[in-house]
């Protein structure tokens, strides 16, 4: 397995898993933590003690913010955490939460894809602040991973913390189908239990250990900035349209997220009547017959019709974690495609996207920061034979660089357009003067044996975080992507100054410095979104695109650059499905599209 690490170091190809980037290079072991007498602090659930971290930080890691969603509290909501017995000594993160294994997730060299690896017992977060902190700003980050994979303790927020005098958690949260599980056979009547948010009601539970503990490790409880990174950032913007988390957040940040609730059926029910592959029905349905309890999936529906809730639910708890996984079968990354973030109607609104964020009382108004970056599919798309041809298996050229690039930007646009401009204009709507939209165009990576990281790779998607956290090495392991020049750090201070103030104050300004280019708030004096690029490259500067769908279908249909036409049409079935989705003008793209079904063009 260290060989192939090393192949892939050789090649320089990142493997991005929304908040976690790999090399192929695992992390050096970090040393034996001693606790430091001047870190104890006093929590409801008792006293703990942590360690001095880089720069002088105060860290605290592995802090308990919830009892262990174990036995029968599986598919449960989440309670407080119990108390301790004795001083707590927080020097090291809690386990991670059952996922698939990869070389995100595991130090083993032996691990074998398809694995699992973590625990039930997992909702633990980390805390880092500056010595003698006092009322600072809290940021609260949500981790990425498809809402499958990832952990907390892949961030440290010692440099950010430091540098930017704010405090820093970053938590764990219960992720796959133990995050997000609603059948409806295991309705107690208990609106929580039932509404299958699990994930979601952990981020809530861990910022209500954020309002009751925070202001002991030097944060203000009534200054808490939620930020998080793909599906961190979906969760981010979940916080904003439940209506219980009012109160526990103050400003928001989202990286390449985005907000598409999935309804309670698609949740719960057989595919056939408009559920998802994997709805909680269809997974029973899979362990039926993994198992050997039933033959065939026609008989594990009869049997799954004739258990009863007392049954079934003894059923489910029987299983361990890592069984219910392996019916799945892990994706990309260990990542996996399931029904997540549901509209159960109280946890979170059972209304469209766009009726939550243009209407003031139906989501939690704060200032809000939403961005991404420019290069968000080549994440995605680099390990793709479709794209790129290998040698030996250390030698990489892009198959057709003009379409690729062409198949980035669409991808990209797509993605701005569904994850800032449309949320952005509809928070704008509903009377919002707090928002605001960046753009990170960082795309400096150097060539790995004549291939141009650059070009195949540029401002891919969670590329923005090292910069963020002003953390090139930490957890993240891509170090050897990043030139460590002068230009790379200045982004890095601009970019944490941005995030901090506006953590500080509401409002991102000319950052913490006050030196920075002034990012103003979404459509003041025509402007949109803020470009995030190196003092050598484009620089920081405000631009005034807005994308639309319109705007994105037009470009596309005006195009007559693609070298194969079905590439132009599987653009179309890719960015465009549901309601935005429309024969007639996906056979008008060219003659090659009539044809095809866009079905079978979608790439996942």
């Amino acid at each position: 397995m260290k060989k192939t690490a090393i192949t892939l170091i050789v090649i320089g190809i990142a493997v991005v898993v929304g908040a976690n980037l790999y090399t192929g290079s695992l992390p050096e072991p970090v040393p034996p933590r001693v606790a430091d007498g001047t870190t104890l602090r006093s929590t409801t659930a008792g006293d703990v003690v942590g360690f001095r971290d880089r720069m002088g930080a105060r860290a605290w890691q592995g802090i308990g913010y919830a009892r262990p969603p174990v036995g029968e509290r599986r598919w449960r909501a989440p309670l407080e955490p119990a108390a301790y017995e004795e001083v707590f000594e927080a020097l090291a993160p809690g386990n991670v939460c059952p996922q698939f294994a990869s070389l995100l997730n595991s130090d083993d060299d032996e691990f074998t894809s398809g694995a699992v690896v973590g625990d039930e017992d997992c909702l633990y977060l980390n805390v880092w602040s500056p010595p003698n902190a006092v009322d600072l700003p809290v940021m609260f980050w949500i981790h990425g991973g498809g809402n499958s994979i990832g952990h907390g303790g892949s961030y440290n927020g010692a440099a950010l913390a430091v540098e930017r005098d704010v405090v820093v958690i970053t938590i764990n949260y219960r992720l796959g189908v133990f995050g997000w599980f609603a059948h409806p056979d295991l309705a107690s009547g208990d609106p929580l239990d039932d509404s299958g948010n699990y994930g979601n009601l952990d981020v809530i539970r861990a910022l209500q250990w954020t309002q009751a503990n925070i202001d002991q490790f030097g944060g203000d409880p009534n200054n808490v900035t939620v930020f998080g990174e793909s599906a961190g950032g979906t969760n981010t913007l979940a916080m904003l349209a439940s209506p219980l988390a009012a109160g526990l957040l103050h400003r928001a940040i989202v990286q390449s997220g985005g907000f598409d609730a999935t309804t309670m059926t698609r949740a719960q029910a057989y595919s056939e009547d408009g559920g998802h592959d994997r709805s909680a029905r269809e997974l029973v349905a899979h362990l039926l017959v993994n198992d050997g309890t039933v033959a065939d999936r026609a008989a594990a529906k009869a049997h799954q019709a004739d258990m009863g809730r007392d049954q079934l639910r003894a059923y489910l708890m029987s299983k361990p974690a890592a069984e219910i996984l392996t019916t799945l079968n892990d994706g990309m990354y260990g990542m996996v495609d399931l029904p997540e973030v549901f509209a159960d109607g109280h946890v979170l609104p059972d209304l469209p996207s766009e009726e939550i964020f243009s209407d003031p009382d139906n989501h939690n108004m704060v200032p809000i920061v939403l961005g991404t970056n420019r290069d968000e599919p080549t994440t995605f798309m680099i390990f793709d034979p479709t794209h790129v041809t290998r040698w030996l298996g250390i030698l990489a050229r892009l198959r057709d660089e003009d379409t690729y690039r062409r198949l980035v930007h669409y991808g990209a646009q797509s993605w701005k357009e569904r994850g800032v401009d449309r949320i952005a204009a509809q928070m704008t709507q509903a009377g919002n003067p707090n928002v605001y939209a960046y753009r990170f165009d960082w795309d400096e990576e150097p060539s790995r044996l004549g291939f141009d990281l650059g070009t195949a790779l540029g401002a891919g998607h969670g590329l923005e975080i090292a910069f963020a956290f002003n953390d090139f090495e930490g957890g993240f392991g891509i170090g050897y992507l990043y030139p460590d020049d002068e230009a790379q750090h200045a982004l890095a201070s601009s970019m944490t100054s941005y995030w901090s103030e506006f953590a500080h104050n509401g409002d991102p300004g000319r950052g913490r410095d006050g030196n920075e280019t002034h990012w103003l708030a979404w459509g003041t004096n025509g402007k949109h979104s803020i470009i995030l690029d190196t003092p050598e490259d484009q620089g920081i500067y405000m631009d005034d695109e807005r994308v639309t769908i319109a705007s994105v279908k037009q470009a596309l249909a005006a195009d007559s650059g693609f070298s194969d036409p079905v590439d132009q049409c599987a653009v179309y079935a890719n960015n465009f499905r549901g309601e935005h989705f429309e024969q007639a003008e996906f056979e008008a793209l060219n003659s090659a599209c009539a044809g095809i079904d866009p079905v079978s063009l979608r790439w996942f």
